[in-house]
């Protein structure tokens, strides 16, 4: 049976990435079929990681087909926490996963600017694959703390790649994660968040992960 392929972008980011046009061009090279939705669903003022999850169980085919993610960054994160929910979940690529993005994010802000926006509801964030800054409710941050990574327990065959010098999320994330869990294999990559400078290492490690012809 057929699987479904559907990639996950990242937080501010867009169906148009870098990365996820060069997943698309990969998979299209090799005739399979790849979903990418618009995680931002028009409306990136009111995201959460709550609606992400609802929004690709949608997604998925009939229950009898089997689903592979790939997750960038947030959209990794999104992945881990399906691949916990949903059983027709076989196979999971996370890319540079989001684990611990509220305590990587927020220190960054620093305590007044977050205290701002509990205040005054929503913050200013610069969405990349809009080009500007839009408004985001302070209601994405107590969804996400609601998920926490030790709820990730179900052993769904999962291959991690993240790269050594991201500055984003620090590969230590995936280190942790991957080491109480035998079922996930981590690939360090000497790059940084972004991954752009290895993306025919991903694409090789997807394949062979995958089965893809």
């Amino acid at each position: 049976m057929p699987t479904q392929y559907i990639y996950l972008h990242g937080f501010a980011s867009s169906p148009k990435s870098a990365k996820a046009r060069d997943i698309s061009d990969r998979f299209t090279q090799i005739q399979t079929q790849l979903q990418i939705p618009d995680l931002n669903a028009g409306d990136f003022s009111h995201l959460t990681i709550t609606r992400q999850l609802t929004q690709v169980a949608a997604e998925f085919s009939h229950d009898s087909v089997p689903v592979t993610l790939i997750g960038s960054s947030l959209g990794g994160l999104i992945s881990a926490h399906l691949g916990q929910q949903h059983l027709q979940l076989q196979r999971l690529v996370l890319l540079a996963p989001a684990f611990g993005f509220l305590s990587h994010w927020l220190p960054k802000l620093g305590d007044e600017e977050v205290q701002r926006w509990q205040r005054e509801k929503y913050l200013m964030v610069y969405h990349y694959g809009e080009g500007r800054s839009l408004p985001l409710s302070y209601d994405f941050v107590t969804d996400a703390a609601q998920y926490r990574e030790e709820m990730l327990q179900r052993p769904i065959p999962t291959l991690i790649l993240h790269g050594k010098k991201d500055e984003v999320i620090p590969i230590e994330a995936s280190r942790d994660f991957a080491r109480s869990r035998p079922w996930v294999e981590l690939v360090e990559l000497d790059s940084d968040h972004a991954l752009g400078n290895v993306m025919a290492e991903i694409w090789q490690a997807i394949c062979f992960f995958c089965q893809l012809p």
